[in-house]
């Protein structure tokens, strides 16, 4: 039996046996119990705190993990953009020529042109290729200028200049388009 609780013991046999108890030492004890009861509730109050924060932690590193995965490679995709766009231009440029192009060539450059589209949408880049004649998306193009052109409605796409790109949910590049500023009639 610990040292209080022969105290406690003690004060009770005095009252039980109609003696007066010294309340001063009563009181007292009854002022450690509450002390112990208030520094117990406040180591209470730290460790649940602590177990919040805990958990927190815990969340914000699984998300942040997650978007290195999702989005850590963003900075070498943005670099490949260019290599896409220069084989696209390559492809455009040889079925226009009237020129005789090995067969071959043209066939290395699709093939190749094929696999990296493979590779990006392995890693979650989709491209963004707008049609001429659909609303501007400011969320998705890029005005690299605007026109009026005859037969149009202002907001229209009228020409495509570069195709944009979506690195899962996020704009990695904007599609690049001109826009119709003729106004309504």
């Amino acid at each position: 039996m610990s040292e209080k609780e022969e105290e406690l013991q003690s004060l009770d046999e005095l009252a039980a046996e109609g003696e007066e108890a010294d309340f001063d030492q009563a009181e007292a004890t009854y002022d450690e119990i509450e002390a112990l009861r208030a520094e117990r509730d406040e180591f209470r109050d730290k460790f649940m705190r602590a177990l919040a924060d805990a958990e927190n932690t815990r969340k914000r590193a699984d998300r942040d993990r997650r978007e290195a995965e999702n989005y850590g490679g963003s900075r070498l995709a943005r670099d490949l953009l260019p290599v896409f766009d220069n084989m696209s231009r390559a492809l455009a440029a040889f079925k226009e020529s009237e020129e005789n192009v090995p067969e071959s060539l043209l066939e290395g450059i699709e093939l190749t042109m094929r696999e990296l589209i493979n590779v990006f949408k392995k890693h979650g880049i989709e491209p963004i290729q707008p049609e001429v004649g659909e609303k501007f998306d400011p969320q998705q193009h890029e005005a690299m200028f605007e026109a009026p052109l005859p037969g149009t409605k202002a907001g229209e796409i009228i020409q495509v200049s570069a195709t944009g790109f979506m690195l899962h949910d996020r704009l990695l590049r904007p599609a690049q388009v001109g826009v119709s500023s003729t106004p309504a009639s």
